[in-house]
């Protein structure tokens, strides 16, 4: 809607969507989607925004200079939040693989059938490629991705009516896996509403001019000068709205400060926020930050709260300026900061928060709390929490050495003093690791963090850059929604793992049974009107209805893995019973007819047999229902339906005793081979990899 000469408003948190010029106020923007660097840029009247930066602090008034597809905004405006596009989950990379490796086979398997029935048998051209299309239809999982999306559409459908909106649904999927999960403390451990407890003059050796009962008066000055764009602010907003001053006060202060020349909006880089006076330049922040080399002498004063679990600042008068032309772009406190305040600031731990983490801590997901504030505090408000570990803890910002960055990284639970470039850093170092790592975020300097991570959770109440970069979104900013989403995802993976199955048992079936008939020069004996109806009950209507059961379990192992170890011993069954079928109605001259609707039956034996063995445990009505369900529907179509899948049930004598011979065996066998498959896996397959790590040298205890 933005038009050239329109002037934007901008405040911290927003993506700037058009190039301008700032005509008034002063911001901090982070340009990294442009530059790839992240350090934040003071932009004053006369500067150049860009589309595509995100507004870190300050508020400023900018006037369009650039629209449409000449800014930056037509080409970099979905950067936030198209998260490396491409790239799928496990399920759907999995699934186009097998797709791609039954693509390739069934050509030459189709021409080579084909050939040998017309020409080979002389069949008729009919008949023949009737053989080929039952043979191929079986190699390929035709309903296995409209599953997978459907599925997957329904769980966002599900999410949705939970408060949770879903930007990329292989999400999903990726938060089942995770096991690590970085969360800050605002926002997620504690409520969004900060309050101040108490302020507290600090003696100094030396107060300068400032006499003590202005302390106070001078930070409500300052504070009522910033643009409360942040918690903290907004907070102590409302602790001084209260109160009043007299004009002798007010006029005192003017004089004691002058003009205002510079606000300083809090700059997450600095972890402070300020304002030059002509007289003074007073700021307020985290001690550690502000008070540089003298902090230690502060410290008592500070950790007497920081130990209880509050948030101390201090407010204090910097003996240097900050509004010079060189420091354009520059906030460091290069000078001495002389304390006057200590401001005492509190959260309040959400109700839901100690639930949440202790779910989490069942489930085997790793908890890494990282904030910018003290870590002494973010570790006591974590242990209040249930956060497991949360006496481990450490200043990121007194760790110099990569090395001992990356040691830190993987050691401890709680991290204090952390800067938005050191959150990306940190992702990285936990996913070069092998762990699946979930980032949760709600302001402008998570966003980084944010696309790195496996999965991205925002709060709605944040930012909008983090809520644009982010793959789910909390429409309540409740936090305790995350295990919610977990058993979604699981409830995918696991269900769509067990109706994949269903599927491959047909394509492995089929692919063995078409290299039979080839080998064995046979005509294939099934029909593709007869293989849908098989298909129809054992694995169509079924695999969708399991998808949808609820299924909390972990989620273990490879998902193709896991697909084809739980598909092949009904598949092997298929073939071993189906073959023996054929060759024994060979050996006594049971016509091609009569074979196909043996087979057709043997089949929906091992089909429904299966079914019933994957439903295990009947804990719930649907499963009973499914079963019964498919069976019976099989039965109906069988005898009201028979012209139109192609079965008879005109079968000799014979033909009945072989089938009940041969359907005898599909249990035994089903049996039998999902033992085999168990002892060739572990015996041979893991102890084959074992071995194969022990040579590398990367072989580890767990």
């Amino acid at each position: 809607n933005l038009v050239m000469d329109d002037v934007m408003v901008l405040t911290a948190g927003y993506q700037i969507p058009a190039d301008a010029v700032v005509i008034d106020g002063e911001v901090a923007v982070n340009e990294s989607l442009l530059t790839g660097e992240s350090d934040d840029i003071v932009k004053k009247t006369g500067d150049e925004l860009f589309s595509g930066s995100f507004v870190v602090y300050g508020k400023c008034y900018a006037n369009v200079t650039k629209v449409g597809a000449e800014s930056y905004a037509a080409k970099l405006t979905m950067k936030a939040k198209a998260i490396r596009v491409g790239e799928q989950s496990e399920i759907l990379r999995s699934l186009n693989s097998f797709v791609k490796l039954a693509g390739i086979a069934i050509i030459p398997i189709g021409i080579i059938m084909f050939g040998q029935q017309y020409f080979l048998h002389s069949a008729t051209a009919k008949v023949s490629i009737q053989a080929m299309v039952a043979a191929i239809m079986g190699m390929i999982p035709e309903g296995l991705f409209l599953l997978a999306s459907v599925t997957l559409v329904l769980s966002a459908v599900r999410l949705a009516q939970k408060k949770v909106l879903v930007h990329d649904m292989k999400c999903i999927e990726t938060l089942a896996r995770v096991d690590v999960l970085c969360v800050d403390k605002t926002g997620t451990i504690t409520s969004d509403r900060m309050n101040v407890e108490q302020i507290q003059r600090i003696v100094g050796e030396d107060d300068g001019d400032i006499l003590p009962d202005q302390f106070e008066q001078l930070l409500k000055k300052v504070v009522a000068e910033q643009s409360g764009d942040n918690e903290t602010m907004r907070a102590l907003k409302r602790y001084f709205e209260k109160s009043e001053e007299s004009v002798e006060e007010d006029n005192a202060l003017s004089n004691l400060t002058g003009e205002v020349i510079r606000v300083l909006g809090f700059s997450s880089k600095y972890k402070y926020s300020g304002i030059c006076f002509k007289k003074k330049t007073l700021v307020v922040g985290a001690p550690e930050f502000v008070l540089g080399d003298d902090f230690k002498k502060y410290a008592k004063t500070f950790n007497q709260f920081t130990e209880k679990g509050y948030r101390a600042l201090v407010f204090g008068e910097y003996q240097g300026q900050l509004s010079g032309k060189k420091e354009k772009t520059e906030m460091a406190l290069t000078e001495k900061v002389r304390p006057l305040l200590v401001i005492v600031l509190s959260n309040e731990i959400r109700k839901t928060a100690p639930a949440t983490f202790a779910y989490f801590k069942e489930q085997g997901v790793k908890i890494k709390v990282i904030s910018g504030d003290n870590a002494r505090t973010v570790s006591e408000v974590a242990k209040m929490a249930g956060v497991e570990g949360a006496e481990d803890y450490i200043d990121i910002s007194t760790v110099k050495d990569a090395k001992e960055f990356k040691a830190a990284v993987l050691k401890y639970t709680v991290f204090g003093r952390v800067k938005p470039e050191e959150k990306l850093k940190m992702v990285k170092i936990l996913k070069a690791a092998g762990r699946t790592v979930a980032m949760t975020g709600d302001g402008v300097n998570d966003v980084l963090a944010l696309k790195e991570a496996d999965c991205s959770v925002a709060m709605a109440s944040g930012s909008q850059a983090a809520v644009q970069a982010s793959q789910l979104v909390l429409l309540e900013s409740d936090f305790a929604r995350m295990p919610a989403i977990v058993k979604e995802g699981r409830q995918v993976v696991n269900n769509l793992e067990r109706s994949g199955s269903l599927f491959l048992v047909k394509n492995i079936f089929s692919f063995i049974a078409a290299i039979l008939s080839i080998s064995f020069g046979m005509i294939y004996p099934l029909l593709p009107t007869q293989v849908s109806l098989v298909t129809m009950f054992t694995i169509g209507i079924p695999s969708f209805f399991l998808a949808q059961i609820p299924n909390q379990n972990l989620i273990k192992g490879n998902f193709i893995l896991n697909v084809l170890s739980k598909a092949a011993p009904a598949a092997m069954t298929n073939v071993v019973v189906v073959w023996t079928l054929v060759f024994v109605a060979r050996a006594l001259h049971i016509g091609q007819v009569e074979l196909g609707m043996l087979c057709v039956l043997v089949w929906e034996v091992v089909g429904l047999v299966y079914l019933y063995r994957i439903c295990r445990p009947f804990d719930n009505i649907w499963k009973k229902l499914i079963v019964g369900g498919c069976g019976f529907g099989m039965i109906f179509c069988m005898i009201f339906l028979q012209d139109l899948f192609g079965v008879t049930f005109n079968i000799s004598y014979l033909g009945w005793i072989v089938f009940a011979i041969t359907a005898s065996l599909v249990l035994p066998a089903m049996v039998f081979f999902e033992k085999l498959l168990a002892v060739i896996y572990f015996k041979f397959f893991i102890g084959f990899v074992q071995e194969k790590i022990i040579e590398k040298k990367i072989f580890r205890k767990h």
